[in-house]
């Protein structure tokens, strides 16, 4: 088969970055000129190892001062045979350094596994419930809580057998856990852009930490027909650090701005608000008064019309809650 200088330069920048196992080409575009190597593994580029590699820094709720109720839940999960995987706050440390107080505790698992998570704490004395059926459930004891999560809020990023199988090993509390991966985070936060949250400064910080071990083919692949969001973090990166924006592939970027370039051209052919899928509160005028359908009901979504009614009257709650008004 005859090779481009592209298709050369990208080959040489993948093995530099990834090492010689990795053969998966970085454009997309060129995916399928490789088929025969786009299973190709990465040899080793754990990102946990590098933050690891001196000493990782803890969470500070972790350093210095144990916590039962973490430690508890986590067993009751273990003793279960329940796979699951840690994220939030503490995976944000882990991969970007960033430390900030925070009694949320988030578990991920299998949405197939989100009763049997629940029968476990319920039988360990939590109380529980199913907060939000399309994706998150919530166990407790007293003030304490933890979240166990199989979906993003927008009904997409569906934690499947892969986020297992590229987890990250760890210790917490004398457990053996595993920790989400890098690319599973930042795209489970790349959607999240609220009045009050947007978590790009998270995704800003582990690409800070983590860009060159990355994968990044497979992360272009997570976003699939979302990949505008990708690129529009990308973007903001290189502008937060501009000393640091050369860890970005420059296949990965100039591929996905060309994808942006052939769009311009042609108008879509369905009145779509994609707006819901990043916010569940600025753009319901959107889909509520101008006519606009709401991405949330494609097919891909595991969300349904019932699911978008919950989601939304939880608003007023929520930013009561905060001590903001609705």
């Amino acid at each position: 088969m005859r090779t481009t200088r592209t298709d050369r330069k990208i080959r040489k920048w993948s093995c530099a970055t990834f090492g010689a196992g990795l053969r998966d080409p970085a454009l997309p575009k060129r995916v399928r000129e490789f088929k025969a190597m786009d299973h190709a593994r990465v040899m080793s580029f754990d990102c946990v190892m590098v933050v690891m590699a001196a000493k990782r820094a803890v969470p500070t709720k972790m350093k210095g001062k144990s916590d039962p109720f973490h430690r508890r839940s986590m067993i009751a999960l273990q003793d279960a045979n329940i796979p699951f995987l840690i994220g939030g706050a503490y995976a944000v440390e882990a991969y970007g350094g960033v430390s900030r107080q925070s009694k949320d505790f988030d578990l991920y698992v299998r949405p197939t596994h989100i009763n049997r998570a629940m029968e476990a704490l319920a039988r360990a004395g939590y109380k529980t419930e199913k907060t939000f059926p399309h994706w998150l459930a919530k166990a407790g004891r007293g003030r304490d809580y933890i979240d166990l999560i199989f979906r993003a809020g927008n009904g997409l990023c569906e934690v499947d057998d892969s986020w297992f199988e590229r987890a990250q090993d760890d210790e917490i509390e004398g457990l053996h856990v595993k920790l989400c991966a890098p690319e599973e985070m930042i795209w489970m936060k790349a959607y999240i852009m609220e009045r009050e949250r947007f978590d790009g400064a998270d995704i800003a910080h582990i690409l800070r930490s983590c860009a060159q071990k990355i994968e990044w083919p497979h992360l272009v692949r997570r976003f699939g027909p979302d990949w505008h969001v990708l690129l529009a973090h990308l973007v903001l990166f290189g502008y937060i650090y501009p000393s640091e924006r050369t860890k970005i592939p420059t296949a990965i970027v100039d591929d996905l701005i060309e994808r942006l370039q052939k769009e311009m051209v042609i108008a879509g052919r369905k009145r779509l608000c994609r707006g819901t899928l990043l916010s569940r509160k600025q753009y319901l005028v959107d889909v509520e008064e101008w006519g606009f359908r709401d991405a949330r009901l494609e097919q891909r979504v595991h969300m349904d019309a019932k699911d978008i009614a919950h989601w939304t009257k939880a608003i007023p709650k929520e930013e009561k809650q905060r001590g903001k008004p609705a």
